[in-house]
């Protein structure tokens, strides 16, 4: 085993670390309280690399391993889990699926664009009654011979407006329930394409988060991705990695909240000393640095798995439920450090607290990792 991280995984780190806190965190409160999408940030981490890590370098992309990955997403995520999680649909759901299931020619069309940030897509699977039941498409793409005609709604689709390729998951052949659902490629521009109000969310504020209606929209076959029927297995194996990506937000925003409630404690001062020599708080402190540790740890693991082409649907799995959990006790943690400005938005880790709860939520909850986990270890 080797734990170090290779010079250019280094690099890679110091240039994300210097993206975020140069570029990132000015403005990053007002972009959360705002609701406004980081555009401007996003075109530079295309610039910068980070929109297309793991596509190869023939479709534009920086042609990296997923630990580089991980190690980026970590970094952007301490500073602005709104901005991490564009790139993390883009890279893991969206660039990813496209270059491990689409044609050649759907590479080329849309690959060069996506991974230079130039445009940016989203992946389009939930709907009104079918979050963690994957399987309940109600979203139907009619086979018509040479197209599709697509009719539904798709829910909580990040990069819903400000996307310009869409992922869209539907059903073409009801009587094969999951077997008979197909994944489509589509842009707005199509007609009947429409996009809902911006989703009013408590965190993650920044990124673009809309519902998606589909009347009668006419999507060429040529659009399919992958053999008919092979919607499902695009998806599932596409979340697969998406959650690699997560378990990475919630990593960094772990330890944002982590590095930032030290920094207060080591300047706080309360009954003559620094709060951070009070025994409350060091062990506070002290859980917190386990925690992250072995978060990092899970994520690195996951992300070693893929670049080694072993089985990631376990170990994603565990990141993700894992890290999760951590960014979510750290967060709140952090506030408790910071006391009453802990509850003021210019210190940050308020944000990072409802930034937090939806690394639990989306791309799988923590009941649907759990599942995944539990069927593993009774299968053996």
């Amino acid at each position: 085993m080797d734990f170090n991280l290779t010079e250019e995984h280094l690099m890679i780190q110091q240039a994300a670390r210097d993206f975020a806190q140069n570029e990132l965190l000015p403005g990053v409160i007002e972009r959360d309280e705002k609701q406004i999408f980081p555009t401007e940030q996003v075109k530079k981490m295309g610039q910068l690399g980070f929109m297309g890590m793991m596509v190869d370098p023939k479709y534009g992309g920086s042609g990296l391993d997923a630990i580089s990955y991980v190690i980026a997403m970590e970094e952007i995520s301490k500073v602005d889990a709104s901005a991490s999680v564009v790139m993390s649909v883009n890279n893991s759901l969206v660039c990813w699926g496209l270059q491990e299931f689409g044609t050649e020619e759907q590479k080329q069309k849309y690959l060069p664009g996506l991974a230079s940030g130039e445009i940016h897509g989203a992946f389009c699977l939930s709907e009104p009654e079918a979050g963690s039941d994957a399987t309940s498409q109600k979203t139907t793409a009619v086979d018509m011979g040479d197209h599709y005609i697509v009719n539904g709604t798709k829910n909580w689709i990040t990069n819903g407006n400000t996307a310009s390729v869409y992922l869209v998951i539907a059903q073409t052949h009801p009587e094969l329930k999951h077997k008979g659902i197909n994944a489509l490629i589509m842009t707005k521009d199509m007609p009947g394409f429409s996009i809902g109000p911006k989703e009013q969310k408590m965190g993650i504020r920044g990124s673009d988060t809309h519902s998606l209606m589909f009347s009668d929209v006419k999507v060429p076959k040529e659009n399919r991705i992958g053999e008919d029927g092979f919607g499902f297995k695009f998806a599932m194996k596409t979340l697969a990695g998406g959650r690699i990506g997560i378990a990475s937000q919630a990593l960094g925003i772990a330890s944002g909240a982590y590095e930032l409630a030290l920094k207060y404690s080591k300047e706080r001062k309360a009954f003559g000393t620094e709060i951070c020599n009070h025994q409350a708080i060091a062990f506070k402190l002290a859980d917190m640095a386990v925690n992250i540790e072995a978060a990092r740890h899970l994520c690195m693991k996951a992300a070693w798995d893929k670049d080694q082409h072993k089985n990631y649907d376990v170990s994603g799995a565990m990141a993700k439920l894992f890290a999760s959990q951590v960014a979510m006790d750290t967060a709140v943690e952090a506030v408790q450090i910071h006391g009453g400005n802990g509850y003021v938005k210019e210190y940050h880790v308020e944000r990072f607290m409802r930034d937090a709860k939806i690394t639990q939520i989306y791309e799988g909850t923590s009941e649907i990792q759990k599942i995944v986990i539990s069927r593993s270890v009774i299968a053996g």
